[in-house]
């Protein structure tokens, strides 16, 4: 009798646990919604869909029993496309959380629909901050940076190093206008002026005279507040101008090893940015990008290790819940702390915020760089909590429960 009990009692909560593990559709389905062809390509694009392949290879096949399938889009840089693509995504292609986003338009109108479909929405790709300030959602993850921590952490360290006055070339966009904004607010607090600035189109080619008026400007840092290709050309001619011989600082509120790779140590050395990650920080991330650079060829970005983060918690927080109901799902994401090979004692805030760990970095000189991707000096370690928007000052009503 005891041991018929036994097996009865065992039988039953095998049951019980099957009955309650649900995934809708019977299958967990991830679309990475990124730049393909466009001018932010290199910095997310195909080098962030084989993060979420990376993410799922660390994982697993399966979860709760379910096969997880990874999906890919290319958004042109384009809102009306985006938004497309995700609106078919959730409606008919039974896409449960999309990821990436690069380009802050297009995120925001995407995080926008990810709620009132009631998916999810992983961003590692947009900068904007208001995604987890007036705009927040209960359904979005702003996994990896914002404009709020780049403008801090940047503007505060080069204001405190004698950097005083200041000179914007910004893209004229959501993302390029919401970092000069946040940048001017934290050089202002630490001492220093904006003299003045001049706004862009993305994807332009020529930034002579843009590089001639921040010249002529004689701040002693020049700015910029723009992304990908926008980068790689205006701090590329700046320095063919002589800014920095001149005498000029230049930083780069958004800026990747890619871009350093695409500008070259030569034009780009001595520019201060910050970043949520890089490739050579120790042993673990060392060997991660190996394997993801002999599968593309490049060296990570923050915005695709971002990918590859927000993807492996977002599965583990399935399995975690049991189900991939969206609200218990981001209830686990919450609770959960944020582990992987990039981001360490990393947490959800109810806004949507990951606080994690920034770096204030420089690159190199040429003669300092021993190897090839080489490029940067971290500099700073700053702290989650004094790098992202502090919750006295948040917007968001999900904060004020």
């Amino acid at each position: 009798m005891t041991r018929q009990f036994l097996v009865c009692a065992a039988a039953l909560t095998l049951w019980t646990s099957t009955a309650s593990a649900q995934v809708s559709d019977d299958v967990v389905r991830i679309g990475v919604l990124t730049d393909l062809s466009s001018w932010g390509r290199d910095n997310s694009g195909p080098g962030s869909v084989e993060a979420a392949k990376m993410a799922l290879e660390e994982f697993g096949p399966t979860v709760l029993g379910k096969p997880i399938e990874i999906i890919s889009a290319d958004h042109q840089m384009k809102s009306d496309v985006g938004i497309q693509i995700a609106r078919n995504w959730f409606d008919a292609g039974k896409v449960d959380a999309v990821v990436d986003i690069p380009n802050s338009a297009i995120a925001i109108a995407v995080h926008n629909l990810a709620k009132d479909r009631n998916k999810i929405a992983l961003l590692s790709g947009p900068g904007a901050s208001t995604l987890t300030d007036e705009l927040c959602s209960p359904n979005t993850v702003h996994f990896t940076y914002d404009t709020y921590a780049l403008a801090k952490v940047t503007a505060s360290a080069v204001v405190a190093g004698g950097g005083k006055s200041w000179f914007f070339i910004t893209a004229d966009y959501a993302f390029g206008n919401q970092l000069e904004q946040d940048a001017t607010r934290f050089i202002k607090a630490s001492g220093g002026t904006v003299l003045g600035g001049v706004r862009h189109p993305t994807n332009t080619a020529d930034f002579s005279s843009f590089a001639l008026q921040a010249q002529n400007s004689k701040a002693e840092v020049v700015a910029f507040a723009n992304a990908g290709q926008d980068t790689d050309n205006s701090i590329k001619q700046s320095g063919e101008f002589g800014l920095v011989k001149g005498g000029q600082k230049l930083v780069g509120l958004l800026m990747f090893d890619t871009d350093v790779h695409a500008i070259g140590l030569d034009a780009a050395q001595g520019t201060y940015l910050t970043t949520a990650s890089y490739w050579n920080m120790d042993d673990k991330t060392r060997a991660w990008s190996k394997k993801f650079f002999d599968r593309t060829k490049v060296m990570p970005t923050m915005i695709q290790t971002g990918v590859y983060g927000s993807v492996l918690h977002y599965l583990q927080a399935i399995k975690a819940a049991g189900t991939d109901d969206p609200a218990k799902v981001m209830a686990k994401m919450r609770e959960l702390p944020i582990e992987d090979t990039f981001v360490h004692g990393g947490k959800l805030r109810e806004d949507g915020r990951v606080i994690r760990d920034m770096y204030l970095a420089r690159v190199k000189k040429p003669s300092e760089s021993k190897e090839p991707w080489d490029y940067l000096d971290i500099v700073k370690t700053v702290k989650g909590d004094d790098a992202f928007r502090p919750v006295s000052e948040s917007k968001c009503p999900l904060l004020k429960k």
